[in-house]
């Protein structure tokens, strides 16, 4: 057969963009070459609908032990009880477990998509939103932390019967045992969804929702720095509060429902090669070279956080305890969306982004997102951050001046050949 050389041709243009710029989206980091591989790998052509070991086809040998060694690795690097490794992303892990606990038209109680939340927290565009009746929390205005009080007070008038945390754009630690607590008050199960923090979250450096929350689901690229993907965790398995039973008559575990929302109730077969990505990235997460990467992440981005503030960039909440920020540009009259396109052309990636009680449209924003986990992979250390700040600033302080765009690319280009992506590959 052919090579399809025009598909393989904006592939090459795509690894000399990410080679040259520097990625700032908060969401996105670069693989292992070996999570690749994995990726790239024959699994793709095994369907395997079912579990390890309860399977509708036949064949599947292989690819079961590849799962199990996902399911298990996973469990070990958050000491964990059950773990399913299926969900195509985290958008579908939490409309698997939402589909598990809830029926439609309960009430969901989440941050506020506008205040740093996530779409799938009961957003009005989203499934969540549509399938559910959404109630929301926020920030204070004064400080950009979450207003516990405010959740405190929605969770007792409204009774919902899932309170989610978790966010897409806050840059603090959660107070879960807080949250645990009125939950507990009103009858609610409490999800979390760690997907931008988790790779913190997996060595110690931000508080663990696994002893205060019945669920917890993530991403598995951002922070844990594996392929796209999703997994749901529960810290302990336990008895179903619905009364419902198996064919046999026993009370069915809340795994069985998890898995069952999984597949067959949201998914077909599993993306096995993804999964087996998923497995060798979760390997990594085990070994002692993730951990001196993720306590960089949190140095750097606390480093870049100092350098914008001392440029007079006005952080949400003053700063940050995870991988990213997020920056209010109203005081240099420049919107969001201003902001990543002019820098975007300079080789500077990064993504418009509402900020607490914005005055513009989603479409333009006042704000931007920051993240490192990236360029922290390409070997970035504190002074670099310095040198970031100082690049998008020329960028943003001259935002209309071409000959400024042209320069700062320029020294993008110069600066990112000082640390190498995927030297091996052609």
């Amino acid at each position: 057969m052919q090579k399809d050389t025009v598909v393989f041709n904006l592939i090459d243009k795509e690894l000399e963009r990410q080679r040259h710029g520097i990625e700032l989206i908060a969401s996105e980091n670069f693989t292992s070459l070996q999570v690749m591989e994995a990726m790239g790998s024959c699994l793709t052509n095994k369907y395997a609908e079912g579990y390890p070991g309860k399977r509708y086809y036949g064949g599947c040998e292989v690819v079961d032990q590849v799962e199990q060694l996902a399911i298990d690795r996973i469990k070990q690097v958050f000491n964990c009880e059950y773990a399913n490794v299926q969900p195509h992303s985290g958008a579908q892990a939490n409309a698997a477990l939402m589909l598990a606990i809830l029926q439609p038209g309960d009430k969901i109680l989440g941050l506020d998509l506008s205040m740093g939340g996530h779409l799938t927290h009961g957003s009005p565009v989203n499934f969540s939103g549509k399938y559910f009746k959404p109630f929301f929390y926020g920030v204070k205005k004064d400080t950009g932390l979450i207003d516990y009080e405010m959740l405190e007070e929605k969770a007792r008038t409204e009774k919902p019967q899932l309170i989610i945390c978790g966010a897409s754009a806050y840059s603090r630690d959660i107070d879960y045992p807080r949250i645990r607590k009125v939950a507990d008050e009103i009858g609610a199960f409490v999800l979390c969804d760690m997907s931008h923090p988790a790779g913190l979250i997996a060595k110690g450096l931000l508080s663990s929702p696994f002893d205060h929350c019945h669920f917890v689901t993530s991403t598995t690229h951002k922070t844990l720095r594996g392929p796209r993907g999703g997994v749901i965790l529960m810290k302990k398995d336990f008895e179903n509060p619905f009364g419902l039973k198996d064919v046999k008559g026993n009370i069915r575990m809340m795994s069985n429902l998890l898995d069952m929302a999984v597949f067959p109730g949201t998914q077909g077969g599993p993306l096995e090669h993804v999964i087996a990505a998923k497995a060798v990235a979760f390997g990594e997460l085990l070994s002692d070279e993730f951990t001196v990467y993720i306590n960089q992440v949190q140095k750097n981005a606390q480093a870049m956080a100092k350098a914008f503030v001392e440029k007079d960039y006005q952080i949400i909440s003053g700063g940050t305890d995870n991988h990213l920020m997020l920056i209010d540009l109203r005081n240099k009259n420049i919107t969001g969306k201003k902001a990543q396109e002019t820098l975007d052309k300079a080789h500077i990636t990064l993504n418009k982004n509402a900020v607490p009680f914005d005055d513009k449209s989603p479409f333009v924003t006042s704000g931007i997102r920051v993240g490192v986990p990236a360029i922290t992979t390409r070997g970035m250390k504190e002074n670099d951050m310095q040198t970031v700040v100082n690049l998008i600033d020329k960028i943003l302080m001259d935002i209309d001046n071409e000959a400024t765009i042209n320069a700062v690319r320029e020294e993008v280009k110069q600066l990112m050949g000082k640390f190498p992506l995927y030297p091996d590959l052609a």
